[in-house]
């Protein structure tokens, strides 16, 4: 392990910067670009049904570049070769998002963007391990951790106001320079490569991944499938009461999410760990339900912000790009202030007590989102979000690693991945469909849509305050 001098700290982790602000960025380009090409009768179902396909693809091509990139045997290092090929191959691929001439040919694009990015990510991953003692990873992730919170910043103040004033490829030019900039600091890292391949590669790891994932996968398309059919059952019944139609949509969509949420952790938790290890741990699936619950929660509040400033205060076009970003922007930096303190305070008073609050703030942020009148009040609802998206990262990761058995905390921890990736899965391709239901349904009531999955929405968040009560502390 080479002796690490003070710029380490900026080129083992900057490239963090140039993901985030890619994907960042293309949470405002792809939602755009897609209703161009869709229109807003079907823009919730298209947006869905493409968010969860490129996150499975992007779960296992992480994966798996990860696992290649360990055994790597390359002169110039085991992880270099994999970021510099990944972030090539990903710029060639925002150039074809920009200009893509259909839906089709979009949904290609992004899913090769997200195969050459996650290449990159798989392997960025292994550079904190590989090269920093542990005595000094701490700083180190808290410098990754601003790496991923700046480009939210960034991105309101460049890309997301050039989209805004109608020049959307001059935002696509940045955030690929950028990428490419934080791509090259990164090839300055002092990677010792492997003198000899390792020993005989076991697939195992993977293969229970990708029988999660293609699992994981069914399920939430057998939930999008009952929600599409029972949504022209309910159309029928409540022909002669109109007010009811919300409501029992919005039970609809939020039992399905909860219930994609709950069977397709428990699904994944036995492949994963086996019946034996839930037994012994029978806390664990259920932290993993609360993780999940949340993040679809924030996770689907910024895919579909584009969409729901649109229809909520009547922005037309490439200019809800702006505000946007800027909502984004003070949602991170409420994360950013949050984090750090909520981790002392869960040392103090305990990790559910603060993940409580979490869920319970959250939810309140969300419903302040879709009562409000102006920016301003938008702005109060998104810092509540944040907030509590701050408290919630740190205690809940705070708890997992409390309730892993410390000899197996990688394969078990290594289940939030998928909670990461099914978050936006299942919010989005259950959602989407729900907005353009009502945009079909009730087009005389703007944005009545995007307003009810925002309140699904602020009902996960409670469900995962709730599932809480199944979890005993290991304090």
């Amino acid at each position: 392990m080479n002796a690490l001098r003070w710029y380490d700290y900026l080129t083992i982790n900057i490239y963090w910067l140039g993901l985030t602000t890619v994907s960042q960025s293309n949470g405002l380009i792809v939602p755009l670009l897609i209703q161009r090409f869709v229109g807003p009768e079907q823009q919730g179902e298209a947006f869905g049904r493409l968010r969860l396909y490129t996150l499975m693809v992007a779960l296992l091509v992480q994966a798996l570049a990860g696992l290649l990139s360990d055994r790597s045997t390359l002169r110039w290092g085991r992880r270099r070769p994999f970021i510099l090929i990944g972030t090539l191959l990903n710029m060639g691929c925002l150039l074809a998002i920009g200009a893509s001439p259909s839906y089709w040919f979009l949904f290609g694009a992004v899913v090769c963007s997200q195969i050459a990015s996650n290449i990159a990510h798989g392997a960025q991953q292994g550079l904190i391990p590989d090269l920093v003692p542990e005595e000094r990873r701490g700083r180190f992730s808290g410098v990754k951790a601003v790496m991923e919170l700046l480009p939210v910043i960034i991105v309101a103040l460049t890309v997301g106001k050039l989209i805004a004033g109608g020049w959307m490829w001059a935002g696509i030019l940045v955030a690929v320079a950028i990428l490419g900039v934080t791509m090259l600091i990164t090839m300055l890292v002092r990677e010792t490569p492997l003198r000899e391949a390792p020993g005989r590669l076991d697939w195992r790891p993977f293969g229970r991944l990708a029988a999660m994932t293609v699992t994981f996968l069914v399920i939430i398309l057998g939930m999008g499938w009952v929600v599409q059919s029972v949504g022209e059952l309910i159309y029928d019944l409540s022909a002669t009461i109109p007010s009811l139609l919300p409501v029992l949509m919005g039970v609809v969509g939020l039992l399905a999410i909860a219930m994609a949420v709950i069977v397709g952790v428990w699904v994944s938790v036995h492949i994963s760990i086996g019946r034996s290890g839930v037994q012994h741990h029978s806390s664990f699936p259920w932290w993993v339900v609360n993780r999940l619950a949340f993040l679809v929660g924030t996770t689907n509040i910024s895919s579909f912000a584009v969409y729901f400033l649109q229809a909520r205060l009547g922005i037309k076009g490439d200019a809800a790009a702006g505000p946007a970003s800027q909502l984004m922007m003070a949602v991170g930096i409420m994360i950013l202030l949050c984090a750090l303190p909520s981790g002392w305070l869960a040392d103090r008073i305990g990790r559910k007590k603060l993940l409580v609050v979490s869920g319970i703030v959250a939810a309140l942020g969300t419903l302040i989102l879709v009562m409000a009148p102006s920016m301003g009040v938008l702005y109060a609802g998104g810092c509540l979000i944040g907030a509590a998206t701050g408290i919630f990262f740190t205690s809940n990761w705070a708890l997992g690693t409390d309730l892993a058995p410390k000899g197996e905390a990688g394969r078990y921890l290594g289940i939030s991945n998928l909670a990461g990736a099914g978050a936006g899965a299942v919010g989005s391709y259950i959602g989407g469909p729900i907005a353009d239901y009502f945009t079909v349904h009730m087009p005389h009531v703007p944005g009545a849509g995007y307003s009810l999955i925002f309140v699904v929405y602020a009902g996960m968040f409670l469900i995962s305050t709730l599932v809480l009560t199944r979890v005993r502390e290991a304090r």
